[in-house]
């Protein structure tokens, strides 16, 4: 039975968060507001733990991933606080999205999984959890047009010199800044070319 006023004791939500922006915020605190404690699961934690997905082949790349576990992390607590999110109320942890078969190593499974769905990839991840037998919240579905920002634009911002800063968190674009994650992006382009 859910206590303190919220639908939920114990929440679970996942994400890449690479880079966290300000729509990966909107999409935390929408669970956090529905549960006492949110699980948040750090996706693609590290290269070990990274499947080629079919539905989106783009999220395995390196350059998709330029962040550490530690550094998303980081950026995670940072924003949350900044939001006004007790850090007691919080858990960031590894989660490999794309190995259902390891959720229980790093999750709690009698949580409640909320999730967004804006293409294949979002049903493909509710398939995951529905297949074992996992109670799913659907936070929102809209189509992919309708998204709002993207990791990748800001990527994209980020290797072309162009503003970014207003598409993430105050707290986050110290972090990004301070750890100069635009040349980061721009080395990690040229090498791929």
């Amino acid at each position: 039975m859910p206590t303190n006023n919220f639908e939920y004791d114990v929440g679970v939500i996942h994400g890449r968060f690479q880079v966290l922006h300000n729509d990966h915020m909107k999409y935390l605190l929408a669970g956090k507001s529905l549960c006492g404690h949110l699980v948040v699961g750090v996706t693609n934690p590290d290269p070990s733990l990274v499947k080629e997905e079919q539905t989106d082949r783009h999220r395995s790349s390196d350059l998709a991933n330029p962040l550490t576990y530690f550094e998303r992390y980081r950026l995670l607590r940072a924003a949350l606080a900044e939001s006004g999110v007790e850090w007691t109320d919080i858990s960031i942890v590894p989660m490999p999205i794309s190995m259902p078969e390891l959720y229980r190593h790093y999750v709690p499974l009698d949580a409640v999984f909320f999730l967004s769905i804006y293409d294949e990839w979002g049903r493909r991840k509710k398939s995951y959890f529905e297949s074992l037998g996992l109670k799913v919240h659907l936070l929102w579905e809209v189509s992919s047009d309708r998204k709002g920002i993207s990791g990748s634009d800001v990527r994209l911002r980020m290797m072309r010199g162009q503003s970014w800063e207003d598409a993430v968190p105050k707290s986050v674009a110290v972090l990004l800044k301070e750890w100069d994650i635009p040349e980061r992006l721009q080395k990690m382009e040229r090498k791929e070319k």
